[in-house]
């Protein structure tokens, strides 16, 4: 810990009332932020959070927009491969069955559970988190569900796959005729809505709203 914890009038502060960087662990007083602004640390810059307007509202909107967006990417043509007169349809899931059917059990396994499983149980758990804010229902259980979603983000890497076709594509681009699909455009589209919705999503704005100590935000 850091040894700022011992700097006059910190020590005798309640834990509430302080915020320790994530990248320097300076331990400060939590600043009292209006809407739109941030706040950073004084030593290293690090954004510490946000205070933004209409949180779960708009994250709420992100939420049923990259489940509408889910199937589609996931189940629509990526691409179309032509090559000596055979022609074939590749998605993500089929992506996943055809390493299962050629003995590589364990990397399909690993390819669904990164590419399909824990994004659609990330973005459950968003769900059911944002609903319990906003229907002022079960938020004991909001707030387990988004300790789950916090111990998924580093295992959901759509950005991981997206690469993989984006380098498939260009390497074989000069060996056979090649249609890009629709999938690719909504898997494109469910990647960007999820980045949105992290910048959106202000994590200690929800955590306060499922303490109940920031109601206000709901509306």
């Amino acid at each position: 810990m850091s040894d700022t914890v011992d700097a006059p009038g910190l020590s005798e502060l309640p834990l509430d009332d302080l915020v320790a960087c994530h990248e320097c662990d300076l331990l400060m007083r939590k600043p009292e932020l209006a809407h739109g602004e941030k706040a950073q640390c004084p030593r290293c810059g690090y954004e510490l959070y946000a205070h933004r307007h209409n949180v779960v509202d708009r994250s709420l909107a992100l939420v049923i927009a990259a489940l509408l967006l889910y199937v589609p990417a996931n189940f629509l043509p990526i691409m179309q491969l032509n090559l000596l007169g055979q022609s074939s349809e590749d998605t993500v899931w089929s992506g996943v069955v055809g390493l299962f059917n050629t003995d590589m059990q364990g990397v399909a396994v690993v390819v669904f559970l990164c590419s399909m499983g824990i994004p659609l149980l990330k973005l459950v758990c968003q769900l059911f988190v944002l609903l319990s804010i906003r229907l002022d229902i079960g938020r004991s259980y909001g707030l387990l569900l988004y300790r789950i979603y916090h111990h998924l983000r580093d295992w959901g890497m759509l950005e991981v796959y997206l690469m993989g076709v984006l380098v498939a594509i260009v390497k074989l681009a000069d060996l056979a005729a090649m249609t890009v699909g629709l999938g690719l455009v909504c898997f494109v589209s469910l990647l960007l809505v999820q980045v949105w919705l992290e910048v959106v999503m202000s994590p200690h704005q929800i955590w306060d709203a499922l303490a109940g100590e920031d109601g206000h935000e709901s509306n």
